[in-house]
Order: structure tokens, then C-alpha cells, then sequence
């Protein structure tokens, strides 16, 4: 398919963001928005993108997520964004749960000035990153280290976590669905997730934009379990009724 340069700039922006919405690419390639579902319309019918209400997203599979390594370059700036603002929130001397995933080991990074935490993870790559700051204490889960992406999954991982009630829970997802469950590829950590949601007082989720209508085999969790979302852009529709009805604080991250 012979392809206008407007619709390569168009699959240059939905592969840099995961997901856009069709008012989101026509401000960006400054286009009317029928300019926009048009070739929207073209590029899903070739397989190149695939729709959802309200926008388009590149295709993906819903039983095996990207790369580790591809998945720490992509959205980097946006990971950034809300990895500063969560450790903005989180108080010193407090306890947390941070689970599998690169927006959480970009928190970690940000939570390196914090001193008198105590952290669990089912994360190496977070251990590793916090245990720079001798200030931090951090608990490592016992179970199956996923060779990936360095995370520790299992019932060992799930028995070990039931020991503790933290604080706040800084959690990533795979994607957030537009009826509000929140998906992942691995029913092993899945069930990590689950158990580490049960044992917060408060849960913080952390997903940036491309998280939103990407679809995942296994449900982790419903938007009425979580205390606040972390973003940074506006998620599209339908979410910001659910955010609502789900009483979820919106933290929007633009800085």
C-alpha cells in the first residue's frame, strides 16, 4: 500500500505513544478529525493499526507482552513524568509493595533521594535500584525469577507477600480495558498483583498513555480496587467516567 506522508506521520505517532485518540492525532498532524478516521479507517483495514472507540493503537497480542528492553525505551519521557510525580507523593519513613514492570523500575529511580522506606518487590531490577540508598530497606519476594525481565513470580512470591500490610502499593499493568479491568499476559503474575493489591492500605496504579485499550489474556484487577492513577495525558473515553464512578484519584503528569 502506497502510503501519503501524512499517514506515515500518523503511524510515527501511535508507535511512539501505544495509543492515541483520533482528537489527539488531529491536533498533532493538524488535520480535521474526518481527515483523521479516514486513514485511520485504511491503515486498520491493512492490519497496520487497530481501532478502538475513539482511537487507534498499534496491534498487539493480547497473550505475550513486548521485549523488556523494548519496553524500557518505549514512552520513556512519559514513564519519567509519572515516575517523578508518584515519588512527589510518597512520604519518607513509609511502606511499600512495587511490582513488575519498567514504569515501576522508573519509580524506583525516582524514589533514590526518599529516606526510611521499606520495600518489598518481586522485582530484581527495582531491588537493585534501591538498594543504592542504604537509607531504603528493601525485601526481595522469594519465588520464580522470570529470566526476561528479572521478575519474581510464583507461589512462593504470593505466600511471601501475604506476610505483609503496607502502606501503599505502586503498581504497573499491561493495560486498562474499557470496562475497567485491568490486564496482564502471565497468570503467575497476575496472582503476585492480586495478592500485593489485597495487602495496601492505598493502591497507586501507574500507566502511561499507550496503557489504555491495549488488551491482555488475564485480568488482574478492576479500577474500584485502585486509590489512585498516575498518567500522563488524559486518558481517552470512555475512562474518565470510569475513573469517576470508580471514585480513582487522576494524576495527571505533564511535568
Amino acid at each position: 500500500m502506497n502510503l501519503k506522508p501524512r499517514q506515515l506521520k500518523l503511524i510515527d505517532v501511535v508507535r511512539a505513544r501505544g495509543s492515541v485518540t483520533v482528537e489527539q492525532l488531529a491536533d498533532q498532524l493538524n488535520v480535521t478529525l474526518q481527515t483523521v478516521r479516514r486513514d485511520v479507517q485504511r491503515l486498520a483495514e491493512d492490519g497496520t493499526l487497530t481501532r478502538f472507540h475513539g482511537g487507534v493503537r498499534v496491534p498487539s497480542s493480547t497473550v505475550e507482552n513486548i521485549a523488556h528492553l523494548q519496553r524500557q525505551g518505549l514512552h520513556a519521557q512519559g514513564k519519567a513524568r509519572i515516575a517523578r510525580a508518584v515519588a512527589s507523593q510518597v512520604p519518607n519513613d513509609c511502606s511499600l509493595i512495587l511490582n513488575i514492570g519498567t514504569t515501576t523500575e522508573a519509580i524506583a529511580q525516582a524514589l533514590l533521594q526518599h529516606h526510611g522506606l521499606r520495600v518489598i518487590t518481586n522485582n530484581l531490577n527495582v531491588a537493585a535500584v534501591l538498594s543504592q540508598n542504604t537509607g531504603i530497606e528493601v525485601i526481595v519476594a522469594g519465588g520464580v525469577v522470570r529470566a526476561r525481565d528479572r521478575g519474581i513470580v510464583g507461589e512462593a512470591a504470593v505466600d511471601f507477600i501475604r506476610q505483609f500490610k503496607v502502606d501503599i502499593a505502586l503498581i504497573g499493568i499491561s493495560g486498562i480495558e474499557a470496562d475497567g479491568t485491568l490486564r496482564d499476559f502471565d497468570f503467575r503474575e497476575v496472582k503476585v498483583t492480586q495478592t500485593i493489591i489485597s495487602q495496601a492500605r492505598e493502591v497507586w496504579l501507574a500507566a502511561d498513555a499507550s496503557k489504555f485499550n491495549r488488551p491482555a489474556m488475564v485480568e488482574a484487577a478492576k479500577l474500584t480496587q485502585i486509590d489512585r492513577l498516575f498518567t500522563d495525558s488524559a486518558p481517552p473515553e470512555p475512562f474518565a467516567a470510569l475513573l469517576k464512578d470508580a471514585n480513582v484519584r487522576l494524576d495527571v503528569c505533564l511535568n
